[in-house]
């Protein structure tokens, strides 16, 4: 007992040393059960299979991209009107236009017809004579700039004679009645033949018939050259073609081509 009371202390010391020493025998036995025990609800819970992962849609990303990328433009005055208000004119029928450039002056004349204008070359006659045939060959030239130049006008000529039209270069069949001419065109150098059934005929020009719907006026027949006054304005026709014509504003030398609608009455034939 006296040893007990002697050394009490050192007892008590002793088993707690030893309990510590167990505890740190322990740990690593906890740990390594702690770990197996993770381990397990670990692949308990995470797939081992893992799908891999799809492309990203990035369509409406880059839908709105564009769009921002895209300048906003709003136009108020031309269509809207929010800030500029349309002026209106009363037409000669009496109703309104609108006036503006497409709905008065140049841009609101049409076209109503465009007629081909041809140069014409017939053999009309032959005349035979001691002197050899002779070959009346009339040549029409509608599109002449001179009204006096578009009637038609007989050539007398016999083979290799020249005119300001054409020469004669070689004459098929019978002199006396040939069952063709050949000509060559001054202008062109072009060969072309030529029977009594049988003219030349060739497109060297047009005229037109042209509406101004504002005004109500009417012009038929108006060659390259000619004057129209519309609107407070004088122009002159500067060229016209199978699908438009083009006018010319005498106050600026503005041009202004007008094309031919589908439903213009354009002849092609002969007139």
């Amino acid at each position: 007992m006296d040893f007990l009371k002697k050394h009490y202390e050192k007892i008590i010391l002793g088993i707690v040393l030893m309990g510590l020493l167990v505890a740190v025998g322990f740990i690593p036995v906890k740990i390594d059960s702690e770990r197996q025990e993770l381990e397990a609800k670990r692949e308990r819970l995470i797939p081992h299979s893992v799908k891999p992962l799809s492309n990203l849609d990035l369509t409406m990303s880059e839908a709105a991209l564009k769009r921002v990328s895209t300048p906003i433009v709003l136009d108020l005055g031309s269509v809207h009107r929010l800030f500029n208000a349309m002026p209106w004119q009363r037409g000669a029928n009496g109703q309104l236009i609108k006036y503006d450039d497409s709905h008065i002056g140049p841009k609101a004349v049409t076209i109503t017809k465009l007629t081909p204008l041809y140069l014409l070359i017939s053999l009309d006659q032959v005349n035979t004579s001691d002197t050899g045939a002779r070959y009346v060959i009339g040549v029409e030239k509608q599109a002449a700039t001179m009204p006096s130049q578009r009637n038609k006008k007989g050539y007398y000529c016999k083979l290799n004679d020249k005119n300001e039209v054409f020469t004669l270069r070689k004459v098929d069949g019978p002199a006396d009645n040939p069952t063709k001419l050949t000509l060559e065109l001054n202008d062109t150098g072009e060969a072309v033949a030529i029977t009594k059934e049988q003219p030349f005929k060739r497109i060297d020009g047009h005229m037109a018939d042209l509406k101004y719907g504002p005004e109500n006026k009417t012009w038929a027949n108006k060659r390259i050259g000619a004057a129209l006054s519309f609107n407070n304005e004088e122009y002159n026709i500067v060229a016209i073609s199978e699908n438009e014509v083009v006018l010319s504003a005498k106050s600026n030398q503005k041009k202004w081509p007008i094309l031919a609608s589908a439903t213009s009455n354009t002849p092609t034939n002969t007139p």
